[in-house]
């Protein structure tokens, strides 16, 4: 914050985090077995355990009280936090995108068609009767994916298709119960070792200052990778520990592990972050794990 700033009063933001249920997408994960999961971990890193990290929200909602639209950060008591390319990148572990080369959007890209027929596998017949349309938006239905990742043989296309519908499904929420055409250009061109990390921070902060100004609205960035980030600054993993340094570390799957209280209400939960001091934190162990 620049010295003398005063933080602008911001009137209460009646925020919905409504979310795609994700117990199908759960029951494919389990049915797999190690070899293919560990297919999955070693292209798109550890998207997963998100599956695990309850939406809290009574939390998210407090949470978003405190978000600063002239600052882009969450401005508590006495303390300012933000999340960082770095620490999602940590929390997400993905080697195919450990590359400071970020994702943007460019003029000539192949159409939604063909994106679907390159991630898929599938014939243009199948792609075009499955493609929907709302608007000037363009979908695919979530339960077309599911069909197609529960009856395909090549294990690989089976990944990418399932990779695909957690990122327009968990990652990137907009269309409940469908996959975005926007999500596909992004996830077309992690062949070429971009970081989603960017567009993913983008995402949340755009969601939370539309809300905030607005002063209601849905949010539509990852809010249980935003909820991770979050509780990675009340934590210990150990006060000497090596794990960290482990190339099998997942700090993801430490926060997952972890059993936390959920009958807490917004109010103490708001009354919690507004005296919120720098003692009460802890540098964040993703800085040491990445």
């Amino acid at each position: 914050m620049a010295e003398g700033y005063i933080s602008e009063s911001w009137d209460f933001t009646r925020i919905s985090v409504t979310q795609n249920c994700l117990q199908e997408l759960k029951e494919i994960w389990d049915q797999w077995n190690d070899e293919v999961k560990q297919l999955f971990y070693s292209g798109y890193g550890d998207l997963p355990y998100l599956f695990e990290i309850k939406v809290d929200k009574h939390l998210f909602r407090a949470l978003a009280q405190f978000w600063n639209p002239a600052y882009s950060c969450f401005t508590f008591g006495g303390v300012d936090l933000v999340p960082t390319v770095e620490e999602y990148m940590a929390l997400l572990r993905c080697s195919k995108i450990q590359v400071y080369k970020a994702y943007s959007g460019v003029v000539n890209i192949p159409t939604f068609l063909k994106k679907l027929m390159n991630i898929t596998g599938m014939s243009e017949q199948w792609v075009i009767a499955r493609i929907k349309q709302k608007r000037d938006s363009k979908f695919i239905p979530w339960k077309n994916l599911k069909d197609l990742i529960l009856a395909y043989p090549d294990t690989n296309k089976k990944v990418d298709a399932f990779a695909l519908s957690v990122y327009g499904l968990v990652v990137f929420p907009k269309a409940l119960g469908h996959v975005d055409e926007a999500v596909t250009d992004l996830f077309d061109r992690l062949d070429n070792r971009v970081t989603p990390v960017p567009a993913i921070l983008a995402e949340t902060f755009k969601s939370l200052n539309e809300c905030r100004r607005a002063g209601e609205g849905r949010f539509i960035g990852c809010a249980r990778l935003l909820l991770a980030w979050f509780h990675s600054y009340f934590w210990k993993v150990d006060k000497v520990s090596y794990r960290v340094f482990s190339e099998n570390y997942s700090p993801l799957k430490e926060i997952v592990a972890i059993s936390r209280q959920d009958d807490i209400t917004k109010e103490k939960w708001m009354e919690m972050l507004q005296n919120l001091q720098e003692e009460d934190i802890e540098l964040s162990s993703l800085e040491t794990s990445r």
